[in-house]
């Protein structure tokens, strides 16, 4: 009997292990042997890109910004051959996904976290996720092969087992080292650094903090070097129309309260802005024309502005480092200037559309050598036009992204006689149900060109 009820024991006993074995391999193949961009869909998009606030609605708040759904009934009709918002990858002749070319295909590059460098050098704007870890490296991979083999929407020969690989592509995302950058030796240079800050879990913060250059005496600057830590939405350096009455030195001022509500006093210090440097990229490098540099006065300080934001459950640092390189003196041929043409007389009803235009001349001859933009989140396409001359009406500058606007470097500066100039012709979306004017908070709008200019 004992021999019986344990051989009867040991069968049943094989026989659950192998049910229980075969359940989880039938679970396991069934994902494995989903059509290759199914697997995209529900291991990567659904997970990482159609979440909340993010790429799940028309209805999230960054949708204006990209314009891109990836939930699972509209994702592969969104993505292929399909134009990003993004100007700079549009001029570059990219698409969201070119079937079969990887290298065209922005939605690639933009998840390739290890493609930082060519971001900042393309005006692609930050990895995606932003303020989340980035993706794996068999996640990435499975992805470019996809693209590589031609987008299929159905079927598909990539190795599924890629995408279990879970290691990431650059480091342990938030949590990983980050580098700082290298300063520059002091005969060539300085190096600015704003230290690192808390941002709370899912959470978006904003900061001011006007901080000294340290410069004894005025200097002279043709190359700007920023790197930031991850999460970072933008960073800028401002200097002041006003240099009385100056936010206190050192003191970081956050944009919104604890409890979510806009800081007024930081609100109203804005209004003594002029942008002198920025970038929307986690690493940016801009180097003026040779002979060409911003002076900076002696004994100077500047407004350091930076965004974060942190999808994750737990905190991460914001942190961000700036290299100014310098021009000796007797090397400057030229003196640069920020361009701030601000357009605040215009009125936007309530639930339409608006095209506000502004024309700006210059009072001598002049030759632009940058341009930038700045809106509100209502912004929805800002044109930049020459006016007179026999470039009357050329457009010179197109941006569709209001939270990434690009920044346009021209390799032969624009030319301008006295009396011609810039026109802003700004598409704007009032969604809402109140008529929206020029205004510092995040309710109210903005029109304005930012860039760089000298006077002949």
């Amino acid at each position: 009997m004992k021999t019986f009820n344990t051989y009867y024991a040991t069968l049943l006993t094989a026989i659950t292990t192998a049910l229980w074995v075969g359940s989880c391999q039938t679970k396991e193949t069934d994902v494995l042997e989903e059509g290759s961009f199914k697997l995209i869909q529900t291991q990567i998009f659904d997970k990482s890109c159609a979440t909340s606030g993010c790429h799940a609605s028309e209805q999230d708040a960054s949708f204006r910004q990209h314009g891109l759904v990836l939930t699972a009934d509209v994702s592969y009709t969104n993505l292929i051959n399909k134009f990003a918002k993004n100007t700079a990858a549009n001029a570059d002749s990219m698409r969201l996904v070119m079937p079969g070319n990887v290298s065209k295909s922005f939605l690639y590059t933009k998840i390739n976290c290890s493609a930082a460098s060519l971001l900042a050098g393309k005006q692609y704007g930050n990895p995606m996720p932003l303020g989340a870890n980035g993706l794996s490296v068999g996640e990435i991979e499975f992805i470019r092969k996809w693209i590589e083999s031609g987008a299929a929407r159905s079927g598909g020969s990539v190795d599924a087992s890629l995408i279990t690989n879970s290691v990431p592509l650059c480091g342990s995302g938030f949590g990983s080292t980050f580098t700082a950058l290298a300063p520059p030796k002091p005969s060539e240079g300085l190096q600015l650094h704003l230290e690192p800050f808390e941002v709370a879990n899912t959470y978006e913060r904003e900061i001011f903090v006007r901080k000294p250059v340290g410069n004894a005496s005025e200097l002279y600057i043709n190359r700007v070097q920023t790197r930031m830590r991850p999460g970072s939405h933008h960073f800028i350096l401002y200097n002041f129309k006003n240099t009385t009455n100056l936010p206190t030195e050192g003191q970081v001022r956050d944009l919104r309260n604890s409890d979510g509500t806009n800081n007024l006093l930081t609100f109203l210090s804005m209004q003594n802005h002029v942008f002198w440097a920025g970038t929307q990229t986690q690493e940016h490098d801009y180097q003026f024309p040779e002979g060409v540099a911003l002076r900076i006065p002696a004994n100077y300080s500047f407004d350091f502005n930076s965004h974060y934001v942190n999808k994750t459950a737990g905190k991460i640092p914001g942190e961000v480092y700036v290299n100014l390189y310098k021009l000796e003196k007797e090397k400057v041929k030229i003196v640069a200037n920020s361009l701030n043409l601000g357009h605040e007389s215009f009125s936007l009803p309530a639930g339409q559309r608006t095209v506000v235009t502004k024309t700006f001349t210059f009072s001598k001859p002049t030759k632009v050598l940058m341009l930038t933009s700045h809106t509100h989140k209502l912004g929805e396409k800002y044109v930049i036009k020459i006016v007179g001359g026999p470039r009357n009406g050329e457009i010179v500058y197109e941006s569709t992204d209001w939270e990434h606007p690009l920044i346009k470097t021209f390799v032969q500066p624009l030319e301008f006689n006295k009396g011609e100039g810039l026109m802003s012709e700004v598409t704007f979306n009032n969604t809402t149900t109140k008529t929206v004017k020029f205004g510092l908070t995040s309710e109210d709008e903005m029109d304005i060109i930012f860039g760089y200019y000298y006077e002949q």
